[in-house]
């Protein structure tokens, strides 16, 4: 390759990598596999080797994870949280060790399990937790100490413990809680996460810790970065030490040979599949801290460890049929049942196909050879048609709904396919399951298996029922003593008095979530208000756009909508929202966005006070803005509210508009 031709792939290897970047570190929203992202690093690295003058200081190639970001208090490292240089091969293993003998010819390797999670600090002075920061950029990370507080095999409080120490470690969220999440964001029709990474750092980096906490995330704490009141002088010393400590470690071992290092990495990745959460590699650390000391680190790299990462498990089988499954709002969802396949550990005989356009675009018939893989070592997911079967038919996608025979209809600028029945039965019950749901109605005992049997025995065929059902009809039902019956009837009468914006989002309006749903309620006093609104009503409310007026006005024009309510009415639901309590209304009808670090007090004690004073607060910039508080490393907002003309504030300022 000529160093012209380089210098144009080094240009579109680097913006496709700062764009992935941008995804994974900062939105937790990755749209290509590691395996993928690391195939084009390693591309750059190559070129960048046998082109060294094309090679930019500020490539991605010397980049340590993502950006610090604005969501959080900025956290600097003491010690730096480096990455690690990955490997692909056995070959590339033993050139590392070659390297490394050439200063330590007797050295000695720990091997780890990679785990494929979000890598955290965590700080300790006399044995109490005191802060919790994300790696960020590798020196400059996001205080999220409230949010590690509520993973519970964090120790909060350690026994016998050094002056102060800081570990590293990572958060993962496991197998078995990422299928209860998806269950329930599916249940939803709420966007699913990718894999159990991406959940795991999306509910880290939660503003509210109360949402963090549902997701029961966990660690696994694999380094010491810093300690004073005990010395130790190898990583298997202080892995040791930190299982002693009570911290959760994961399973290590020793050993003083490359062939050894590597049977162990192939022993750990035949334990995929088996584990309950998700390793994407195997970690090759020098035990001895002085030897680590002579080999010292690159601009991104140490030169003490290296990390192999395992290929993506894919393989052919054949798609047997495609059968239609209808979600809450109708949507009509492809699902592919294959011939079974074994894959990172686990069988796997059905795989969603996502919509018509996804079948058309990869060309998928029934009877054909498809490669499927795992995606994060969980969700099974159609690559592509590897052979079309000698009869290949293209799947025709129905034009009625296959539950309740209805027609269905596609809307503009959308991938979905929905029934237009309003009363479809698998519509029911999939509301159903919403409408009870925790931050709906919260109804306690309403699970999917009693709420089955309700519909099944007729009991139960709009949300409304549910208010009409006694003792006796519980009662009666597989398995209902009288005393739960009497519990589900308490429970169910207790959710009236919940506040209007939880009917609000059990109703399951089209992209309405709950945040939407508080936010309505906030600037509609009544059920009636909300009702007689039009689009433009809902669009001049700070952050909602033209798509969630629309659906909003859309669903309340309903004649079945207007039926429900007039239905949970007469039930005795609440319909009016709580008056919100203000100290004064010096910042009524005035909304803030609150941006960087406050001198004196944190952007949540800003945010009730405005609140407590007439005012609402905005996660977003926009010309409704009335005011931007900024502190000290504001970011993208402060230059957007800029560009707006937006008013923006001190905290001084702040405090001088309250009196």
């Amino acid at each position: 390759m000529d160093i012209i031709t380089a210098q144009e792939r080094i240009k579109e290897l680097t913006k496709e990598l700062e764009y992935h970047n941008d995804l994974y570190y900062n939105r937790d929203e990755p749209e290509i596999s590691d395996f993928e992202y690391d195939a084009m690093m390693r591309e750059l690295e190559n070129l960048e080797r046998e082109f060294p003058s094309l090679k930019s200081p500020v490539s991605p190639s010397n980049k340590v994870g993502g950006n610090a970001g604005t969501k959080f208090s900025p956290v600097t490292h003491t010690v730096a949280m480096e990455s690690l240089h990955d490997s692909f091969s056995h070959s590339e293993l033993r050139d590392f060790d070659r390297r490394v003998r050439e200063v330590a010819p007797n050295v000695k390797y720990v091997v780890e399990p990679k785990f494929d999670g979000l890598s955290v600090s965590c700080e300790y002075e006399n044995g109490v937790f005191v802060r919790g920061s994300t790696r960020g950029d590798g020196t400059v990370g996001e205080d999220v100490t409230d949010n590690l507080m509520t993973v519970k095999s964090l120790p909060k409080r350690i026994e016998n413990a050094p002056e102060f120490l800081e570990v590293r470690g990572e958060v993962y969220m496991s197998f078995n809680s990422f299928n209860e999440l998806t269950k329930r964001q599916e249940e939803n029709e709420e966007k699913t996460f990718k894999n159990p990474r991406n959940a795991a750092a999306g509910s880290l980096r939660q503003k509210n810790a109360k949402i963090t906490a549902q997701r029961k995330l966990d660690i696994f704490v694999f380094n010491i970065q810093q300690i004073r009141g005990t010395n130790l002088t190898s990583h298997l010393q202080g892995l040791d030490y930190l299982t002693e400590l009570g911290f959760p470690t994961a399973f290590y071992n020793a050993y003083d040979n490359i062939e050894d290092v590597i049977e162990e990495i192939e022993r750990i990745g035949n334990m995929r599949g088996k584990l309950d959460y998700a390793i994407d590699g195997a970690v090759v650390k020098v035990d001895d801290f002085d030897t680590r000391q002579l080999l010292g680190s690159t601009a991104k790299y140490p030169r003490w460890a290296e990390a192999y990462k395992f290929p993506p498990e894919e393989k052919p089988t054949k798609l047997l049929n495609i059968e239609i499954n209808v979600g809450r709002t109708g949507v009509l969802t492809p699902v592919g049942n294959f011939e079974p396949v074994l894959l990172a550990g686990t069988t796997v005989s059905r795989a969603t196909l996502h919509n018509k356009d996804f079948i058309e675009e990869k060309g998928i018939c029934v009877g054909d050879t498809v490669i499927i893989r795992k995606a994060g070592e969980i969700i099974p997911e159609v690559l592509s048609v590897k052979e079309h079967s000698a009869n290949a038919v293209p799947f025709m996608f129905p034009e009625i709904c296959p539950s309740c025979g209805s027609p269905v209809t596609k809307d503009e600028g959308e991938a979905a396919i929905r029934c237009t029945n309003t009363d479809c039965p698998a519509q029911l019950m999939r509301h159903l399951i919403h409408f009870v749901s925790t931050d709906a109605m919260d109804i306690d005992g309403l699970g999917p298996a009693v709420l089955e049997q309700l519909v099944n025995e007729n009991l139960v065929k709009s949300p409304a029922d549910l208010y009409r059902l006694n003792k006796t009809q519980i009662a009666a039902l597989d398995r209902k003593a009288e005393k739960s019956a009497a519990n589900l009837i308490n429970a169910v009468e207790k959710s009236k008095e919940n506040e209007l914006y939880r009917l609000v989002y059990a109703l399951g309006i089209r992209n309405i979530g709950l945040k939407a749903a508080k936010i309505i309620c906030d600037n509609f006093i009544t059920i009636d208000d909300i009702m007689n609104a039009k689009a433009e009503d809902f669009e001049a409310i700070d952050g909602f756009g033209s798509i969630m007026a629309q659906s909003l006005q859309n669903y309340f024009s309903l004649d079945s909508t207007k039926e429900l309510i007039s239905d949970l009415k007469s039930l005795g639901l609440k319909m009016k929202s709580s008056a919100p309590k203000t100290e004064s209304g010096v910042f009524s009808g005035k909304t803030f966005v609150l941006t960087g670090t406050l001198p004196t007090m944190t952007r949540g004690e800003a945010s009730k006070i405005i609140e407590r004073n007439g005012g609402k607060t905005s996660s977003s910039v926009s010309k409704k803005t009335s005011y931007v508080l900024a502190g000290s490393d504001a970011g993208s907002k402060l230059t957007k509210a800029q560009t707006l003309g937006i008013t923006v504030i001190s905290e001084e300022e702040f405090k001088s508009m309250l009196k």
